[in-house]
């Protein structure tokens, strides 16, 4: 006992109990700071809580003496925020030791970036619209009602009558000219892999009587006349344009269907349609009007060169200048000398800079110069050319204002093509858990001014500087290290969710869950680093696991789950991706970048080609599910890698399954290379290919030991292992496949519905899936068969079921088994079609394992949409 108590005295914020010779007393936890979201006072306790804020500048003066980890503990309730919670450098824990940011025990903390509406009264009874006074001038582009999103006011998909003008579009239809507010109103088209948006600059009568919609003359030249096309590392050979209309958005006059609202902020007011079930009397309505909701930022923050022509560079000599070399120079051009004793000068202000070549065998050597002293000496010569190498990379200098000179001293040619300064210290942000919070509500309204110019998963074209940028997340980590989410929710949001950007590393996404984001549900990275050889400017060492990634790119339908840049020793394990309406993940970037002169012609590019490096490899993307892909864009699948990687990569113990359209399952797309492909499973393609490889710059992967539904597939890469799938039929997977499907994914997932598309449900004989059929189904999909004795089997813990399907005039009976007994027959035929009914239920079981059997028996259709558990 006499050790017990020992042991307890000597441990700083612990509470320890049973000391003899007295009554149990707690050892105060002085490293543990709270917080309330009415929080007032600065003693931080549990009974004085104080806010965010306080306790993060408290929880800076802890960290340097605290012997353990420095807590901030978050009571529940909603914590409203117009701007994010922000940390700092300053604000980082020790290695080992992390500022801990906490739900308390049984408490959901809601960092939410909403305003909650209330006041609503109905305006318009034949349409059903309702009307809330907000502050004038608040904008969003997102609304939830009761925890569900709703729609911008928009019209009937795919509208037809429009044709294509100089300025916009136009149509015989003269409704149009009467609308009100035309420049809210947003043109939307989905093309290929991309989805463009634009707002409108005016919709007048045209004249033949009809309507003219005269799109705003920026985005209109972005997305449609002169899309941007710098090529290889950023975009690749293809450009959809906006040329044609999917919907019409954000008009009062399309509101009428119920979930759907406008927003008229010069007037203050928000009309809403409310689904059936809704009373608006008592519905949470929020709006959304924060950006962000935490800000973590290390310094020097974001990095991107300039070009070779930026107004710092001073030449000096007889200097060249080159452009339209398509030789993969950025801003295709560059500065050059063949005379020795020729410099180029750069005055900077920050503690470093890297300068951007070409490596041939035609280059030789240059002294590097700062403030006046020779640093270095540089070698341009190489047995390949290879565009925009890192030839200077100076850091570590004195933060202030500094002059690089670099001087030709031998070979035929020294090269210029860009600069990168680095402003700041390289100082991460370190060593941080966020551990069961919630983080919710965020709207991003530079599309409303600006639209959406689309390259592809996200990545989007600046309308102004058209170089590439990312849609911004609710959570976002610049130039962290070892930050962690554990446990946490994000969820409802107007951007994407969870940015690990800016060569954050050593970080992870562990455990949480990210659903319903307007764009991506966890992006790593960046496309613009490629060239980085410092390693502490490299994504590195970042991990997502166990977590559950669905419904992304709710708004920004391009968005995919979860979405990897250029990084190092990146691993995406035991995830379940899903609902997606573009790809479920999307990892690397530079399409055929990276891949040499002779494959870019194999594959029928121009010569010459557009060929460097990238630091991009080792990673590995192991035993996730990923599923219900492809709702809306074509040309993309579950998962989906792109570029060259410099290190062998790992791809397996993946389940990859319901495919919806245009899909390749296991896709290799342009340039990918090093990949070791195995152990996966792909089941219900729908008629997809199990792997694409389909051009020669994809090379030297291997693809082997792969179990599929179906055998098609097409190999055209170059130097390619390959091992035809093994091929099963009506769901008879040997047992070595079915210890993948059982170990795929973060386990058993949290919830009372399981879908038709979880991993619990086995499904034999002839099943195929259906996606995105927007007749009421359970997540708007259902697994199907038309075959008599197939059957669907789900094994679950508990104590009741219920089986959901549908029940229409083309479905029959139904035969039950529970546990191994028949429970008879079911019968899923009706006049009319019904969506999610639950035609066999049980309850009272005794708690444990068991396992429930449907089989088709009679009709044309057997669906499965889902079961509930009790």
């Amino acid at each position: 006992m006499r050790n017990t108590a020992v042991a307890c005295l000597v441990v700083a914020a612990a509470a320890c109990f049973g000391f003899t010779g007295g009554p149990p007393r707690a050892v105060p936890d002085t490293n543990t700071l709270h917080v309330a979201p009415d929080g007032r006072g600065s003693a931080c306790t549990t009974n004085n809580p104080c806010t965010l804020n306080t306790a993060r500048d408290r929880a800076r003066s802890l960290v340097p003496d605290a012997t353990g980890d420095v807590v901030v503990e978050l009571q529940g309730g909603t914590y409203r925020l117009t701007s994010p919670f922000q940390l700092g450098v300053q604000d980082s824990g020790r290695p080992g030791h992390p500022v801990v940011y906490r739900a308390a025990a049984g408490q959901t903390p809601v960092l939410s970036g909403a305003t909650r509406v209330t006041g609503f009264a109905e305006v318009d009874a034949a349409k059903n619209i309702y009307r809330a006074e907000v502050p004038a001038g608040v904008a969003s582009r997102e609304l939830f009602v009761n925890g569900v999103r709703a729609d911008r006011a928009r019209g009937p998909k795919n509208p037809s009558g429009f044709s294509v003008t100089a300025t916009g579009f136009t149509t015989s239809d003269p409704s149009y000219a009467s609308w009100t507010n035309p420049a809210q109103v947003e043109v939307v088209e989905n093309n290929a892999w991309k989805q463009m948006r634009c707002p409108l600059a005016s919709i007048t009568r045209s004249a033949s009587g009809g309507s003219d919609l005269t799109v705003d003359p920026g985005c209109w030249n972005n997305n449609h006349s002169s899309v941007p096309n710098p090529g290889f590392p950023f975009n690749g050979a293809g450009l959809p344009s906006l040329d044609g209309i999917t919907w019409l958005e954000n008009a009062y006059q399309l509101l009428g269907t119920p979930g759907q609202f406008y927003l008229d902020d010069s007037a203050g007011y928000l009309y809403y349609v409310p689904r059936a079930g809704e009373n608006l009397a008592t519905a949470d309505v929020e709006l959304p009007v924060a950006p962000e909701l935490l800000d973590v930022s290390g310094t020097p923050g974001h990095l991107a060169p300039v070009n070779d022509t930026d107004w710092r560079a001073v030449y000096s000599g007889s200097w060249g200048y080159s452009s339209g070399r398509h030789l993969g120079d950025l801003g295709a051009d560059v500065h050059y000398t063949s005379t020795n004793g020729d410099s180029v000068s750069y005055t900077f202000t920050g503690t470093g800079i890297q300068v951007l070549s070409e490596t041939n065998s035609d280059e030789g050597n240059a002294d590097v110069y700062i403030d006046g002293t020779k640093v270095s000496t540089v070698s341009g010569n190489g047995p390949e050319r290879l565009a925009q190498q890192a030839m200077v990379s100076v850091t570590g200098l004195p933060k202030g204002t500094h002059t690089l000179r670099l001087v030709n001293t031998g070979g035929s040619y020294l090269l210029v093509d860009g600069f990168t300064v680095i402003p700041d210290v390289i100082a991460p942000v370190h060593d941080v858990v966020f551990s069961g919070l919630t983080f919710a509500y965020t709207t991003w309204n530079a599309p409303t001014a600006e639209g959406y110019v689309d390259n592809q998963a996200g990545v989007i074209w600046d309308p102004t500087t058209r170089t590439p940028i990312q849609i911004p997340a609710a959570v976002q980590v610049h130039r962290g290290a070892r930050i962690t989410f554990t446990d946490d929710v994000v969820q409802h949001t107007g951007t994407s969710g969870i940015a690990l950007a800016d060569q954050t590393q050593d970080s992870k996404v562990n455990a949480s869950s990210i659903t319903d984001t307007s764009g991506t549900g966890v992006a790593i990275g960046a496309v613009d680093d490629y060239y980085q050889t410092e390693p502490a400017l490299m994504t590195s060492g970042n991990t997502v696991s166990a977590s559950t990634v669905q419904f992304p790119g709710q708004e920004y339908q391009d968005a995919v789950g979860i979405w990897v840049g250029y990084s190092k020793g990146t691993v995406i394990s035991h995830n379940d991706v899903g609902y997606t309406p573009y790809s479920g993940m999307s990892i690397g970037w530079g399409w055929g970048w990276a891949s040499n002169c002779t494959l870019q012609a194999a594959q029928g590019l121009p010569s010459p080609c557009l060929h460097g490096t990238s630091y991009a490899g080792g990673n590995k993307i192991i035993d996730n599910h990923v599923h219900s892909v492809m709702g809306a864009l074509n040309d993309g699948g579950p998962i989906y890698t792109l570029g060259g990687q410099s290190a062998p990569s790992e791809f397996s113990g993946n389940v990859l399954s319901e495919c919806i359209d245009g899909c390749n399952m296991i896709y290799h797309d342009e340039g990918s290379s090093l990949w070791n492909t195995h152990d996966n499973v792909v089941r219900f393609s729908n008629g997809s290919l199990w792997t694409n490889l389909w051009t020669p710059s994809i090379h030297d992967d291997s693809i082997h030991d792969n179990y599929s539904d179906t055998a098609s597939y097409n190999n055209n890469g170059t130097n390619i292992t390959f091992q035809q799938a093994t091929v099963v039929t009506d769901g008879n997977w040997p047992t070595a496949a079915q210890s993948i499907v059982n170990a795929a994914g973060p386990g058993t997932l949290p919830g009372k519905v399981v879908d038709d598309d979880d991993l619990r449900v086995a499904y034999t004989g002839g099943w195929s899936s259906s996606g995105s059929r927007s007749t009421g189904d359970l997540d708007n999909g259902v697994h199907y068969t038309q075959q008599n004795g197939a059957a669907a089997t789900i094994t679950f813990t508990g104590t009741g079921i219920s089986f959901l399907t549908e029940t229409n005039s083309d479905e029959g009976d139904i035969g039950i088994t529970l546990d191994g007994v028949s429970k008879g027959t079911v019968s899923a035929n009706t006049p009319d079609r019904h969506s999610q009914q639950s035609l066999y239920s049980v309850s009272g079981l005794t708690a444990g394992q068991h396992t429930l059997t449907v089989t088709k028996l009679s009709g044309t259709y057997l669906l499965v949409d889902g079961f509930t558990l009790s």
